[in-house]
């Protein structure tokens, strides 16, 4: 697992965006000026500015399409230039706080999370299901040091994070099977998870048991232990973690003084039931 700098993908969202366009490009549903667009904003680097050129290569479009998009951007506010380098406003938030402000749990989680974080003294992460990886949407850090220490917004492969894990595990089966299917297993660690059936079978006793307990399959040194958080029907709609380093007594602290308050903290999340 690498650190936060190095696992944030500025090209992830501008794929997504733009990977459907030669599949429906033929059909009246699909806007791809719209999907342009929405790739060329996933595209900016968070870093640095970046020129017509830059923005073209991130989303493989013509240079004169690119232009176009950034002056309709900037004509609505959510970019700036200097003429030569563009860069975000801060009104493309509004797109990213809808989301969030929709979610049932939104408003509660942050002191929530502060809690669970000053009595057991470790980090704690919410995060969703973003395609096949899981996106950190809220963080509350501790003081102690973490090799593995993600930004909001950061993606990382959702099989080999316990958030991921628990919200795979509960997939319908044909979800899970066509997950399965697509996916392409990569040895971040000696760690890692090396088969698909192996995978699938730590699902299986994921949903089975409720939560997920993962160790050193992204970053050697670092495990954690999630449980989903549920709207009104049952149906997670994201996952809380703690995070904590990992060792001989790692999985009984997880166990002991980690998952009862970790499954208290997702009742006081979740949505009640219909």
């Amino acid at each position: 697992m690498s650190n936060s700098h190095s696992i944030k993908d500025p090209e992830l969202g501008a794929s997504a965006a733009l990977e459907s366009t030669s599949v429906v490009q033929s059909s009246d549903r699909f806007v791809q000026a719209f999907a342009k667009g929405l790739g060329v904003i996933c595209a900016f680097d968070p870093q640095s500015p970046m020129t017509i050129t830059d923005l073209a290569k991130a989303t493989g479009l013509d240079r004169a399409g690119t232009r176009r998009i950034l002056l309709t951007l900037e004509s609505l506010g959510y970019v700036r230039t200097d003429g030569k380098r563009f860069w975000l406003t801060p009104r493309v938030l509004n797109l990213g706080y809808r989301y969030l402000a929709s979610l049932p749990f939104w408003h509660t989680a942050q002191p929530v999370m502060e809690e669970l974080v000053a009595e057991l003294q470790e980090t704690c992460s919410i995060g969703v299901l973003d395609g096949d990886n899981v996106m950190f949407i809220l963080r509350v850090p501790t003081r102690r040091y973490l090799s593995f220490d993600p930004s909001i917004g950061s993606h990382v492969p959702a099989y080999v994070h316990s958030i991921g894990r628990v919200l795979l595990s509960r997939l319908p089966d044909a979800g899970l099977h066509e997950y399965l299917t697509r996916l392409e297993l990569k040895a971040h660690t000696r760690h890692t998870i090396a088969s698909k059936a192996e995978l699938e079978q730590a699902l299986v006793e994921d949903r089975e048991k409720g939560w997920s307990f993962v160790s050193e399959q992204y970053e050697e040194g670092m495990c954690g232990i999630a449980t989903p958080i549920l709207d009104a029907a049952g149906v997670p709609v994201a996952a809380l973690n703690i995070s904590l380093n990992a060792g001989p007594q790692a999985y009984e602290s997880a166990m002991t003084s980690i998952l009862p308050k970790l499954r208290l903290a997702t009742r006081r999340l979740s949505a009640p039931p219909r």
